[in-house]
């Protein structure tokens, strides 16, 4: 046969082989080559819809509308899958030919593709969501959708993920459309008066908070009740010091190191002494060559060290003689984060440890446990972090937790993960070598999900061992509970049945292990958060709290405050204080509790949270002032359709808002500040603090909901935090006394706007040398947004934060320096820079 004839046949042969055909795509590429090339794409339309679908309620009859669009590319997968995705609010029925859309729990929805559907690749599906809420913000949509089918591994949807800016180091997300329209997306109710803050309202608001004084002498923040200069040649601080005391080393070791100030042969001497005092109290004088420190105690002479550190770099390390004595405005100070919902890294928790000490905050409240995570290690329960500090898709959570927020699902480290044992010890040993304590907190009886679900997966385990009495030893659900109930995060299943033995059995045997914990790291447990939260309607079909109830002769009303106080009981025996949050404590009689107890306001201002604080401290209680408008650092720092951050009690808490909270004189915050909806109210004081009683402290509070990583936690936190400091530190000049029974409105005059203001331009004086620290030690602040306008021509740049570099280009033009009006053409983006160079904040644009 001639070779070319044979060739043929052999090639015809080989194509007609069906084994040696193309290969086609196993399900789990095309699985992946969906959620790789499937475009998702959200547009919010409007937060006006009133009708069309949106129910009136006595509560709400105004809807958000958004747009899902759906574009597959040209692979799809075959059989049962479905797209899984996160809607923080309670979505109305979705209308659609192609997809049914079906809530699993919590923000957790499937889309699933009808009986019958046939995606066409290309084709666009869009799918219209509506929900009593609104979306005032990109960040209450969620990334993070994927694609998941049985036997498969799931695959986070490529078009849903978020980006990080290269300019700004920032999350964004790219999967949605930007809020531009203002008219229709700034507001939702017609009483609302919030405007967007662009950069021309910016430009007029800082320009009215502005002032005209010199650079202050002193720069150390939080601000001392006293400082002055005295007269006398400077002293070098830059030759190092000789630090003498009798103090243990380790009392002042930390501070000293944090300080700047070098340890040198033959430096400038620096004695530390203690003396009687007011607690945390301390006195300086410089002179003569020579440094004295007088404290009441240990945290005051680390304060001590910290003033005269952040004093001697203002000057250069040239320290002029001067005299500074300083207390305490409160003996509580302090600063919540929330490693529940979405995980924070050791690292980032040491390095906020840090900064608290610097800035004289001494309370860490550490929120451990809620809905969507448990994330502190108890060894003899290991499921509470292998199972509960996980989250993956596992639709029978025999392994991880639904993929709530956002999670992902493929227990994606950054959002999920927990401290061990050792980790907590760790923080414990930071943190009391910096003279600060720590609250642990684990919600309860409500926002306990990641709790009930971890025990439900233990009862599993131990019954399949036939090990039943083990099994039911610290289960949290009653098994013949048919209480249909739901969250307000839209939970049918994340609370604590208080009326079961073994819900307390599970309380004292967590409680041990942190007490524990706590002992071997030489920082006792003096208080224990309880939370307090609970959830309406639960436990009313529980036989336990039926049978409960007829016991004791108790309604199911007062079932949350006897939680409470057998938890306090519990706590007691332990020598633990209790504390929780104002609302959940306000069920407790007081009668019934420990003479010493404290309660987190966070009542609103303007919504009876002045009465609920006053009668609280009235009852002996100490109230620590949790104010959301003011002190909820999740809260957007503009109205800003950019801006991070939950809204539902503040829609702008900028630097500023907190710098000019007055937490002694609660009512007097009504005359600088409006409410959610921009509107000037009125705050009357219907029940007065009694001689006697008054306010403990404050505390900054950072919910983690749209945190999903260290770095936006850094901006969230500072340098508002610094703002935080200052007032629970330094009671303002400008602050009206409190009278009892004084109602306050807005624009009263009540509060003196020129000495606020000068106070301001003050505090943001000594914050950028602040601001040079933090650059320092790799902290992520926000830097703000400019103001900006261009009038005639020229464009006019003012900075929120007086003394930060200001960079303009126009169009696609090299950045250039702004120091004085400058004449333009066309439009002209703007930004800040950081004191160190390296580090600038989101760009805006301004136009003639």
């Amino acid at each position: 046969m001639p070779k070319l004839l044979r060739g043929l046949l052999l090639g015809a042969t080989l194509l007609a082989t069906p084994a040696l055909a193309a290969k086609a795509p196993s399900p789990q590429a095309r699985l992946d080559a969906f959620a790789s090339g499937l475009g998702y794409h959200i547009t919010v339309v409007d937060n006006k819809t009133m009708g069309n679908g949106c129910p009136e309620t006595p509560l709400r009859a105004i809807c958000f509308r958004a747009d899902l669009d759906l574009t597959p590319p040209k692979t799809v997968p075959e059989g049962d899958w479905a797209i899984y995705a996160s809607f923080i609010s309670a979505l109305l029925p979705v209308q659609s030919d192609t997809f049914d859309v079906t809530h699993i729990n919590g923000d957790l929805y499937k889309l699933s593709p009808k009986p019958g559907a046939m995606l066409q690749p290309g084709k666009t599906y869009r799918l219209g969501l509506m929900a009593q809420a609104h979306l005032f913000s990109p960040y209450f949509l969620i990334p993070n959708a994927y694609v998941a089918a049985d036997g498969l591994k799931p695959r986070v949807i490529a078009a849903s993920r978020a980006t990080i800016d290269k300019d700004t180091g920032q999350e964004v997300l790219p999967f949605v459309t930007p809020l531009t329209d203002e008219a229709n997306l700034a507001t939702q109710h017609p009483t609302d008066k919030t405007q967007w803050l662009t950069p021309e309202r910016l430009y007029d608001q800082t320009t009215a908070r502005a002032t005209t004084a010199p650079a202050p002498e002193f720069a150390i923040l939080p601000t001392p009740l006293k400082a002055q200069h005295l007269a006398g040649p400077a002293i070098d601080l830059n030759k190092g010091i000789v630090l003498r005391t009798a103090l243990p080393v380790q009392d002042v070791a930390a501070a000293l190191k944090a300080s700047g100030l070098k340890t040198a042969k033959g430096g400038v001497p620096v004695t530390v002494t203690l003396t009687q005092g007011a607690p945390e109290s301390y006195h300086i004088e410089a002179k003569n060559g020579a440094v004295t420190i007088t404290a009441a105690d240990s945290a005051g002479a680390a304060y001590a060290l910290a003033s005269l550190g952040q004093q001697a770099a203002y000057e250069h390390g040239r320290l002029k003689p001067l005299v500074v004595d300083d207390a305490p405005r409160f003996g509580f100070r302090g600063l919540h984060l929330d490693l529940a919902r979405n995980f924070e890294s050791k690292g980032h928790i040491l390095s906020v440890i840090d900064e608290m000490a610097r800035y004289k905050l001494n309370r860490l409240h550490l929120h451990l446990g809620d809905d969507e995570g448990w994330r502190l290690q108890i060894p003899v329960l290991p499921e509470l972090t292998e199972i509960g500090a996980k989250r993956c898709h596992d639709p029978e959570e025999n392994t991880c937790l639904l993929p709530q927020l956002g999670a992902g699902p493929d227990n994606a480290p950054g959002v999920n993960g927990y401290l061990s044992r050792a980790d907590y010890i760790d923080i414990l040993k930071a943190a009391k070598a910096r003279h600060i304590e720590v609250i642990p907190s684990f919600d309860m009886p409500g926002h306990s999900r990641a709790a009930v679900r971890s025990m439900e997966a233990r009862y599993r385990r131990l019954m399949a061992a036939g090990k039943p009495l083990e099994a039911s030893q610290y289960r949290l659900q009653d098994p013949q509970d048919t209480t249909v109930y739901r969250s307000i995060q839209n939970y049918d299943d994340n609370t604590l049945n208080i009326c079961l033995p073994s819900t307390y059995a599970f309380i004292d045997t967590v409680m041990e292990s942190i007490k524990a914990m706590h002992d071997e790291a030489g920082l006792p447990l003096r208080i224990y958060h309880i939370g307090t939260d609970e959830t309406a309607g639960a436990w009313t079909g529980s036989p336990a709290c039926q049978k409960l109830m007829a016991d004791e002769h108790i309604d199911i009303h007062q079932l949350g405050a006897r939680f409470i106080t057998r938890v306090s009981d519990i706590l007691g025996e332990k020598g633990i204080e209790p504390a929780g949050w104002s609302d959940g404590m306000g069920s407790v009689d007081p009668k019934d509790m420990p003479k010493k107890v404290q309660s987190n306001s966070w009542g609103g201002l303007f919504g009876g949270g002045v009465a609920d604080a006053y009668r609280q401290a009235n009852q002996g209680w100490d109230v620590v002032m949790s104010t959301p408008e003011v002190l909820y650092l999740d809260m957007p720092q503009a109205a800003d359709g950019h801006e991070r951050g939950y809204d539902w009690a503040s829609r702008q808490t900028d630097l500023y808002k907190v710098f000019a909270f007055m937490p002694e004189n609660l009512g007097a915050n009504a005359s600088v500040m409006t409410t959610a909806q921009s509107q000037g109210a009125t705050i009357a004081d219907t029940t007065p603090l009694t001689p006697g009683h008054r306010i403990a402290g404050m505390q900054g509070q950072l919910w983690s909901e749209t945190v999903r990583s260290d770095a936006v936690a850094d901006y969230m936190l500072f340098p508002r935090t610094l703002a935080v400091a200052e007032r629970a530190w330094h009671r303002g000049d400008w602050e009206p006394d409190y009278v009892p029974g004084k109602s306050y409105s807005f624009g009263d005059g009540s509060v003196p706007a020129d000495k606020l203001n000068a106070d301001w331009q003050d505090f943001q004086a000594k914050l950028v040398p602040e601001l040079r620290h933090l650059d320092a030690v790799g902290i992520g602040y926000r830097l703000p947004v400019p103001g900006a306008h261009i009038v005639d021509g020229k464009l006019e740049a003012n900075s929120p934060i007086a003394g930060l570099a200001i960079q303009y280009r126009v169009g696609q033009g090299a950045w250039k320096t702004y120091a004085d009006p400058v004449a333009v053409n066309g439009p002209v983006s703007v930004r800040t820079l950081s004191p160190s160079g390296k580090r600038v904040g989101r760009m805006v644009t301004v136009a003639p």
